[in-house]
């Protein structure tokens, strides 16, 4: 899709995307929304494409690092409790306590006995989650294996996405079908109906997002909600204050053409 007609589908989204977080703030609403896939599939992008409207005060993105000594010690959920939103809030986890199911399991950070555990207890902490009034999404991003790798040479090369990569990212390259087989069974185990996986195809990131986004909205209730008046002074008649302290313009720096 061109950068154009997507910016063209994107604004109307935006401005929905907008009345929601007012609606969710007016009426005490708590979202949460899982974004999980292969490495390069377009969580980071579909991520910001939600929240670059959004108040950062009520719309935060989570990404944990991998956990610490006293974290791996802890109850596996523990640490995603805190991140959780509150009243109003809109919380989008970039990965997610689904990491166990996928990186840990495939290349052996967790056993076999942890990830059935998980299995397990996944969807009883999800029915927690809902039956407490919290709306929770899941959405998997998907995308061929041929664009996995072309996305993998794009970062390579290019110096500003090059920290996207890790080592773990090139281990993984060889266990696309052992990852493939996690996630199915992911899916097998976790798919409920208080808590149901998404699949959005992300062949080309652009309408990928749009489609998320337009899901996204579409199953929420009725968001428009008034805006509150605000009382707003004409503008021209506040006192004139002088400025000072202006700094000067930087003056230009020679650029060197040889």
């Amino acid at each position: 899709m061109k950068r154009k007609i997507y910016e063209q589908h994107l604004e109307p989204l935006e401005h929905e995307l907008v009345a929601m977080a007012r609606w969710a703030k007016a009426k005490g609403e708590r979202i949460c929304v899982l974004f999980e896939g292969r490495d390069t599939a377009g969580k980071g992008g579909s991520i910001r494409a939600i929240s670059q409207r959004l108040n950062p005060r009520q719309c935060r993105t989570v990404a944990l690092s991998k956990p610490t000594e006293r974290e791996r010690s802890e109850w596996y959920f523990q640490r995603y409790v805190p991140h959780l939103p509150a009243s109003g809030e809109i919380v989008l986890f970039d990965r997610s306590w689904y990491n166990r199911a996928g990186v840990e399991r495939v290349m052996g950070f967790a056993t076999e006995e942890q990830v059935a555990h998980f299995m397990t207890q996944a969807p009883l902490f999800e029915k927690m989650l809902v039956d407490d009034g919290i709306r929770l999404f899941k959405y998997w991003l998907s995308a061929p294996q041929a664009q996995q790798e072309e996305r993998f040479a794009e970062r390579l090369a290019d110096p500003l996405k090059r920290w996207k990569l890790s080592s773990i990212d090139a281990a993984s390259r060889t266990k696309y079908a052992e990852y493939t087989a996690a996630r199915d069974a992911m899916f097998a185990a976790t798919h409920t109906e208080h808590a149901p996986w998404t699949v959005v195809d992300f062949s080309d990131q652009k309408h990928g997002r749009l489609t998320l986004i337009r899901d996204l909205l579409n199953r929420l209730p009725d968001t428009q909600i008034a805006e509150e008046p605000m009382d707003w002074p004409a503008l021209g008649h506040a006192p004139l204050a002088p400025e000072h302290g202006i700094l000067k313009p930087i003056p230009d720096y020679p650029i060197k053409t040889d």
